[in-house]
Formats: structure tokens, C-alpha cells, sequence
């Protein structure tokens, strides 16, 4: 089984170019099916010998330890795109994750901040030193193009093009996107630019630099850009379910708001499914509904 996943991996990253992110899931996802069967069973089963009762009782042990619905979807793709591979390569005769069903997905309204918020929370790094200069120009990219905090952190200099206020983003899957660039978000990155550090061995990159660097000069982590976010959200006292990502909600929440399009906002956001993006009318509505009760006289 060790040396089918480690073949699959392997397969991902050559054939299928997948991100290193992507990479990690699938060996995660894998290894931890491996380990289960591994202290249940004595023994780590071949791939061609497991049945989808088996792995029924897997995901019920999945379920039984509280891993969220979304979290045991994502290990059953995993194991149904790894059988695939399996089958291919004569691994395995059949695909015993193809009967699984996933658990049916809650569906929570992603939280947004409100105009007045965003505005508190991009004004919150201080505009006098390098460190707030940074964190200021993240923010306002961030929300200005809607970006995931993966995608920001994989920004280089050439991903840039302030003449026709646009900047090029690598989504999931290594996709490109063309997203606008706002004023404030190029005004923000100009000044950063200014006083940013450049270790010796990023300014080599020439325009392959990452544009965000942490103060030795070297390329932030979506660690650092999260707790960076916290340090801010705290100082405004906004709602601790505020994340980078929420930056991302509030972009598209916002569009919708002001009339923008679904069928264009999925496309500013690189979603594949136009579902994916119809959570945000739902966030919109929700959103209206608010102002009309606060507002209307007749509302209760």
C-alpha cells in the first residue's frame, strides 16, 4: 500500500504538475487511512484487498472522532482519485471509495465584514515604519482582488502591472487568473516598495522577487500573513471569526452587493463551479434582510 501511494504522489507531482499543497493533502489523507487500518487490523491491507464495507467502517470512525463532514469529503476523494490511479497502473481491479458517499455538507454563511470594518481594519498597520507599510499593502491587495492567502504569498514581481492596474494570481490547481488591481492596493504596494528589504539572495530573482517579504528579506508564509491579521484584528476589535480568508468573503460579498454579477464574480474569484460562488448571494440576501428589519418600520 506504501509503495502505491508513494507511486500516486509521485504521479501528481510529474504527470498532473499538482501544488505542493495539494501534494500534502493527499499524502496526509492517505497515510492516515494507512495508520488506521495499521492499529485496527495489525496490518496495513494491499490496495486491491480492501472493500467498500471496510472502508465504510473507516469513515464511520472518521465521523465518530469529530472530523468535520467537509474534512472526511475531501479523505474519500483522496482515496477515490488515488483507486483511479490504482486501477490504471493494474493496482488494484476495482475502486471500493467509488460506493462511498460523502456526508451530506453543512452549509454555514461564510463570515464578511461590513464596509465601515473593512476600512477600520486597513488603516490599522502604521503608516510610519516598513513592517506597516507591508502589512497595510497586504491587506489592500488582499481584499482589492480577492485574493486566497496562498495566492498572495506566490505574488511576484512580475505578477504586477500598475499601468493597466491588474495583477496575474496563481490559484488552486496552478491555475492563472487576471484580477483588477484597485488604486489604494497600488498606492499601498508603491509605498511598501519603497522601504521593503530585499535579502541578497531574493533581489537576485529580478522580477521572479516575491513582492511580499518578511524583515529578513525573505518570502512570507501564510502563517505569518495569519498571524500578522490577528495582531490587527485585535487592535480593532473586530469579531474573532475574522481570518485572511474573510478578506476574500468580504470581496466578493461586497461585489454582489453593489450589483455585480455572479457569473463575473466567479470569475474575479478563479472558481471552477458557479455553485461555489452562489454562497455569497445567499450571504447578500442575508445581508438585505438585516437592513430591512433594522429599517423598515413594519419589519416585526
Amino acid at each position: 500500500m506504501q509503495s502505491a501511494i508513494t507511486q500516486f504522489l509521485r504521479y501528481l507531482a510529474t504527470e498532473r504538475n499538482a501544488s505542493d499543497l495539494t501534494i500534502k493533502a493527499y499524502r496526509e489523507d492517505l497515510f492516515a487511512m494507512v495508520e488506521w487500518f495499521r492499529a485496527t487490523r495489525g496490518e496495513v491491507p494491499k490496495p486491491q484487498s480492501l472493500s467498500p464495507q471496510e472502508l465504510r467502517t473507516f469513515q464511520a470512525a472518521l465521523q465518530e472522532a469529530g472530523y468535520a463532514r467537509t474534512t472526511i469529503a475531501r479523505k474519500l476523494a483522496s482515496l477515490r482519485s488515488f483507486y483511479r490511479f490504482a486501477m490504471r497502473q493494474g493496482i488494484a481491479d476495482s475502486n471500493p471509495a467509488k460506493p462511498l458517499r460523502n456526508p451530506r455538507r453543512q452549509r454555514k454563511l461564510p463570515h464578511v465584514l461590513s464596509n465601515d470594518e473593512v476600512g477600520r481594519l486597513l488603516l490599522a498597520p502604521p503608516g510610519g515604519d516598513t513592517a506597516g507599510l507591508r502589512d497595510r499593502a497586504i491587506l489592500e491587495t488582499m481584499y482589492s482582488a480577492g485574493l486566497r492567502v496562498s495566492e498572495l504569498v506566490a505574488l511576484r514581481d512580475r505578477d504586477l502591472d500598475f499601468e493597466q492596474q491588474i495583477l496575474r494570481v496563481r490559484g488552486k490547481g496552478r491555475k492563472e487568473r487576471i484580477s483588477p488591481l484597485g488604486s489604494f492596493a497600488i498606492k499601498a504596494i508603491k509605498k511598501y516598495e519603497q522601504r521593503r528589504i530585499r535579502d541578497p539572495k531574493t533581489e537576485q530573482l529580478g522580477r521572479d522577487a516575491p513582492v511580499f517579504v518578511n524583515r529578513f528579506g525573505n518570502i512570507l508564509t501564510t502563517r505569518s500573513v495569519g498571524r500578522m491579521l490577528d495582531k490587527h484584528i485585535a487592535v480593532v476589535g473586530l469579531d474573532s471569526r475574522t481570518s485572511p480568508h474573510t478578506l476574500r468573503h468580504s470581496f466578493a460579498t461586497h461585489l454582489l452587493d453593489r450589483g455585480a454579477d455572479i457569473r463575473s464574480v466567479q470569475e474575479l474569484l478563479g472558481h471552477k463551479s458557479l455553485a461555489t460562488t452562489q454562497i455569497y448571494t445567499h450571504v447578500s440576501a442575508a445581508n438585505l434582510l438585516s437592513v430591512y428589519e433594522k429599517a423598515h418600520p413594519r419589519a416585526n
